[in-house]
């Protein structure tokens, strides 16, 4: 699962918000394996609109993704994300299956 954030209107707040709120309840999602951020600035080499912020979570595969977020755990990361980004264009989120090549 891979989570980009545009510019929000105020940074720090953001970054405090997501940090003393948000991954704590992500933590607790059932079957999360690991949890990345970004640190630094983040950069495409192709352009494109400025991202502010990126996360990664692990699971084991698409169904334990859709699984955790079924839970009160994911209800309330999700309604929290709602919080970090108001509007859904301020976000993407993707969910996927990986395979090793």
């Amino acid at each position: 699962m891979v989570v980009i954030y545009n510019t929000p209107n105020d940074p720090e707040a953001f970054k405090e918000h997501y940090f003393s709120v948000h991954v704590p309840l992500a933590k607790k999602l059932p079957g999360l394996r690991k949890y990345e951020v970004s640190q630094g600035p983040v950069i495409s080499v192709t352009g494109g609109p400025a991202i502010h912020f990126m996360a990664t979570l692990y699971f084991d595969d698409l169904t334990a993704i859709k699984k955790a977020f079924a839970t009160p755990e994911g209800q309330a990361c999700a309604a929290d994300r709602k919080i970090l980004a108001p509007n859904d264009e301020d976000v993407k989120i993707y969910l996927y299956d990986t395979r090793e090549v």
